[in-house]
């Protein structure tokens, strides 16, 4: 196990029991999530998306996109 994974288990592991049963079920959470991502990209696009993906290529290269600006979202 990892240093720092095991410093933080250390950690938590010093909480009230209702706090650490919250972390964890937190962290299962998380990495239920990231498993969950990592099956969505290990699939092939499905043609809707790749389409969806095309027609915003097409709109971009015809200058019809405006560049993202966070301050304005």
């Amino acid at each position: 196990m990892d240093k720092l994974l095991e410093k933080a288990i250390a950690e938590a592991a010093t909480l009230p029991e209702d706090d650490q049963e919250a972390i964890g079920a937190w962290l299962l959470a998380e990495i239920e999530a990231e498993r969950r991502w990592d099956t969505l990209f290990d699939r092939p696009a499905s043609a809707a998306i790749e389409q969806m993906a095309d027609e915003a290529l097409r709109a971009h290269a015809s200058g019809l996109t405006e560049p993202l600006d966070p301050d304005t979202l």
